[in-house]
């Protein structure tokens, strides 16, 4: 009887894909109130269903690299989406401060934007380097 050795889930791999899974939840919210969200944020309905597209497929990707690609990798692509979402979100608090109607649009550009560049980078990112012991555990599956 083979015995079946389960991969190692480790706490950065549960946030990685908490993050692909909130990413996803915010894309289906974006697209089901596309509408009602554009009118809150002062963008057009339709890049508020374009950006909820975007995240979700961005998030479904997220998801599905966990496992082939580092860490380290999600970690560092992680930092650098969180860090431009903080800045977009700034720049359009700012905007809307001084009386702009384009800070929800430029927040909103952005979470369209930026998933498909995480996405893409992903994709295009080395994958994880096998040792014998996952090579051992791929095997046994």
């Amino acid at each position: 009887m083979a015995q079946v050795v389960a991969p190692r889930v480790t706490r950065q791999t549960v946030g990685a894909v908490a993050d692909g899974a909130f990413k996803v939840l915010l894309g289906a919210a974006g697209i089901v109130g596309a509408a009602p969200l554009g009118r809150l944020l002062g963008t057009p309905a339709w890049l508020m269903a374009v950006s909820g597209a975007a995240l979700l497929i961005g998030g479904g990707i997220e998801i599905g690299y966990t496992r082939s690609r580092p860490m380290r990798t999600y970690t560092r692509l992680m930092i650098a989406y969180d860090s431009g979402w903080a800045l977009a979100a700034l720049a359009g608090f700012l905007m809307a401060r001084q009386g702009s109607g384009a800070g929800g649009e430029v927040w909103i550009g952005y979470q369209t934007a930026a998933p498909v560049l995480f996405a893409a980078l992903l994709i295009a990112a080395a994958p994880a380097r096998t040792t014998p012991d996952t090579r051992a555990e791929n095997a046994a599956r």
